[in-house]
């Protein structure tokens, strides 16, 4: 098993890392449900505790729900990591596009007979992030295509134990919208009048 990546790889984790920052912030101002769909690119955040910091931390991933279990991958192996903190802590939490769950994560054994389908289901769902990142169409390629592409890969299901809400979750930051809103029009109001106050001068 690879234990490093190459340069090409590592810039291209660290694109996807700049590029995560953005789908965060999309899922807390409440816009996860557009545009994120398995055509295009089906994203969950994953929310998991730090191995060493013990601190909360949000990664926004791709993933597939087969059987009512949430499955995503670690495209970078044992390097990831989201995935060495969630080994070292298993209970994590996930904002889907409209649900927010906690659950159990675990690691689905290499010698699992269905670990190829239920990878091949998981890079579908990523949409343009397989051809991009794996550099391969899951949907037609082989088994073997497959197995070679993601052999370093770790396949992760996820077991949703419980229904969350409240604060701190997906949408902590919709309140964005109404205030600017609000601030917009009052600043199209306050300059509506101002015109007038100099028209009236002039």
């Amino acid at each position: 098993m690879a234990n490093t990546i190459s340069q090409s790889d590592e810039t291209l984790r660290q694109m996807f890392k700049t590029f995560n920052h953005f789908l965060l912030l999309v899922f807390r101002l409440g816009l996860a449900k557009y545009g994120n769909q398995p055509e295009t690119s089906q994203i969950m955040v994953l929310v998991h505790t730090g191995r060493k910091s013990g601190l909360q931390r949000r990664t926004p991933i791709n993933y597939a729900i087969v059987d009512d279990e949430i499955y995503c991958t670690a495209a970078f192996g044992h390097l990831a990591d989201w995935h060495r903190n969630i080994m070292a802590n298993p209970d994590v939490e996930v904002w889907l596009k409209d649900s927010w769950w906690a659950g159990i994560a675990e690691e689905v054994p290499e010698d699992d007979p269905r670990r190829s389908d239920l990878m091949r289901e998981v890079l579908i769902a990523s949409g343009f992030a397989a051809p991009a990142f794996a550099g391969l169409n899951p949907k037609t390629a082989s088994d073997d295509e497959l197995a070679q592409v993601s052999a370093d890969y770790r396949l992760i299901r996820i077991h949703p134990t419980e229904a969350r809400t409240g604060p701190g979750g997906p949408g902590d930051l919709a309140w964005v919208w109404p205030v600017s809103t609000i601030a917009l029009l009052a600043g199209m109001f306050i300059c509506k009048c101002s015109r007038k106050k100099r028209e009236r001068r002039s």
